[in-house]
């Protein structure tokens, strides 16, 4: 058995009743024997039902097997040591029961299961990244020998087959087109559309999806060694290193749980009343912890959504304002990352135009992100690409071919110099930003230039994060040759930047600091997908991967450092509502505990009395659902959530 199934994830089987969906069957339970309750409430008091009222039946159906449920999973807890806030629920689940409040403590099930539903909705959704990326990976491959072509597995390609890639299939392992003329999406590494002409010599990447013409390639690495299997092994290590962050309630219920029985007992003990123990028991029930925070955080995704901010991860909005660290990837995130075309600066004796239709020619078989601006630009000046006999693109030695009988190397700065000292003094003096130089036929033909625009807000945005936000890093990382990443960094007030980095190198770092402190990473492309993944925070820009929207806790798809502060003050206004409900909902409990403890409060008094503590901390927690507007500190002068 091999340890990745089509694609690289390792294959898992799910038992037929799982814990999310025992839990969802008891949330369904729950809601319907409430509802048909109060539905008997009329016919209760004239037709009872072997000594109890109609109305109770639905009742002791959802006590004795939604409670059963529920108490074996949170037993199963305490037996591990651990006790947080529903520890203590299952305590006041059973004195509601020994107290006859069989509608209290159906509310108290009802409230375990819908949290437990909506936790395990997050985890699945941390845990789907890797489902997605397996999901672009074919299972078998074409492969041609002479006029046949047999379907094979992946794992039964070796280096040196000839692969046929039919229309619309995705690439099984990385290779070079031998035969056929055509296109490829390549936008799984760019996180935007990058359609990439294909001809013999042409490389051809894993994971990338053929377009309507037949390919064939020549396989250059095992489907495990592929470039698309290595970012899904990062991937899959990036989710099982990701730190488990636990929830609010639960540490704040890790301690009240024991300090309300400790009072209980003490009561108890004192007063030689069991009744004392059962009215402390009652009013410490933790419904802010198991009602208001659910109510808080929905209400903050939903907020978010209006904005246009898309939450994968619930937990994202609890971890975002306690990040220190603040990591930018580089192309899409604080650029647009659509580069330009700027400048053409000839060797004497070319033209601009004649060199630009030459290297467009040939960047038309270019997977490189400068090889759309090098065609836009002859497109915009109606300049007729020559034919290319071939072409050929091997990493780190630019793009080489023959273009109207002439020999085209698109090359760049470093590489010429390296092979050739020489060429320093004939290239053009080295500026910030991105270039490459254009050969033809041996000889220096042209340097191009191009810019890829930072955004408007990116400075304002970053210089804001440390005042305002409480972050005490900013670093930027990216795959762009260090001039350019060290341009935009000192343009946007960057300190720390790191240039030429791998989706490899981006996970080390981002695990190293996130050991320092709690990370955000934002990036755009799934080569941002293992660090977005890592992170303790991911921010994902952009709609077109969904590989990376899955990794990411948090997807702002039009990508829009505006939106990213409107998330930084619903995450801050959400955890200040949410812990003021949970907070002040305890300090209440404690002041009533204190008077049950005394015996002012029976435990009957005690159960309204909590119902008013919870009504008080629900409303709080609706103050964000029902807020029209939150202030972005880019922005105007919209009202902020106080």
């Amino acid at each position: 058995m091999h340890a990745y199934q089509h694609g690289g994830v390792p294959e898992q089987k799910t038992p037929i009743w799982s814990a999310v969906r025992l839990n969802r069957a008891v949330l369904i339970l729950t809601v319907v024997g409430i509802v048909t309750h109060f539905a008997l409430i009329p016919v209760s008091i004239s037709v009872p039902v072997f000594g109890h009222a109609a109305m109770d039946w639905p009742l002791f159906a959802v006590i004795a097997l939604g409670g059963g449920v529920l108490i074996f999973e949170i037993v199963q807890k305490a037996l591990a040591r651990d006790f947080g806030a529903d520890f203590l629920a299952v305590i006041a689940f059973v004195t509601g029961v020994v107290l006859g409040e069989y509608l209290a403590a159906a509310l108290i099930i009802l409230m375990l299961s819908g949290g437990q539903v909506l936790e395990a909705f997050a985890m699945r959704k941390a845990s789907s990244a890797l489902n997605a990326l397996a999901d672009r990976m074919p299972r078998v491959a074409h492969r041609k020998d002479g006029e046949n072509i047999t379907d094979i597995s992946l794992d039964d390609i070796v280096v040196g087959d000839l692969i046929a890639i039919f229309p619309h299939d995705t690439a099984p392992v990385d290779g070079v087109v031998v035969d056929g003329h055509g296109a490829m999406d390549e936008s799984y590494l760019t996180g935007e559309p990058f359609v990439v002409a294909k001809a013999p010599g042409a490389s051809v990447l894993s994971g990338a999806i053929n377009g309507d013409a037949v390919l064939v390639i020549r396989a250059e690495r095992l489907s495990s060694e592929s470039r698309y299997a290595q970012i899904m092994q990062v991937m899959q290590e990036a989710e099982q290193k990701r730190p488990k962050i636990r929830r609010i309630g639960d540490q704040i219920g890790a301690w009240f749980a024991p300090f309300a029985l400790l009072v209980a007992f003490i009561a108890w003990y004192l007063s030689g009343d069991s009744v004392r123990f059962l009215a402390v028991l009652v009013v410490a029930t933790p419904c802010p912890l198991l009602i208001a925070i659910p109510i808080t955080i929905m209400s903050a995704i939903s907020m978010a959504a209006r904005r246009g901010i898309v939450i994968s991860d619930p937990t994202v909005l609890e971890r975002l304002p306690t990040c220190k660290t603040a990591i930018f990837d580089k192309t899409g995130t604080l650029t647009y990352g659509r580069p330009e075309l700027v400048e053409v600066l000839p060797a004497s004796g070319h033209g601009a135009n004649e060199v630009l239709r030459l290297a467009a020619s040939l960047e038309r078989y270019s997977k490189h992100p400068l090889a759309t601006a090098v065609l836009a630009a002859a497109e915009s000046r109606k300049l007729a690409l020559g034919d290319v006999a071939r072409v050929s693109e091997k990493p780190g030695q630019g793009l080489v071919g023959a273009v109207d009988g002439q020999e085209i190397a698109v090359t760049h700065r470093k590489k010429l110099i390296a092979s050739d000292p020489a060429m320093a003094e004939i290239l053009p003096p080295d500026v910030s930003g991105l270039e490459c130089v254009i050969m033809i036929d041996g000889a220096y033909g042209a340097t191009l230039r191009f810019h890829d625009s930072p955004r408007a807000d990116g400075r304002n945005f970053v210089g804001h994060l440390g005042p305002v936000h409480n972050f005490n890093k900013v670093m930027l990382l990216s795959g762009d040759r260090a001039s350019e990443v060290s341009h935009l960094s000192k343009l946007l007030g960057i300190d720390e930047s790191l240039a030429s980095q791998s989706p490899e190198q981006k996970v080390e770092i981002v695990r190293r600091e996130t050991a320092l402190a709690p990370t955000l990473f934002m990036g755009d492309g799934i080569n941002d997908a293992p660090a977005l993944a890592v992170a303790t925070v991911g921010i994902a820009f952009g709609k077109h991967s969904s590989v990376t929207a899955e990794a990411a806790g948090a997807v702002i798809p039009e990508s829009s450092l505006q939106a990213v502060d409107e998330l930084f003050h619903i995450s801050m206004t959400m955890r200040r509502i949410l812990l003021q409900s949970v907070i002040g909902g305890m300090v209440l409990s404690i002041f009533a505990m204190g008077f049950a403890a005394f015996g002012y409060i029976s435990p009957v008094a005690g159960a309204v009395l909590q119902e008013g503590i919870d009504v008080i901390a629900i409303v709080n927690a609706l103050r964000l659902a029902l807020a029209g507007n939150i202030r972005a500190d880019l922005v105007g002068d919209e009202k902020q959530i106080s």
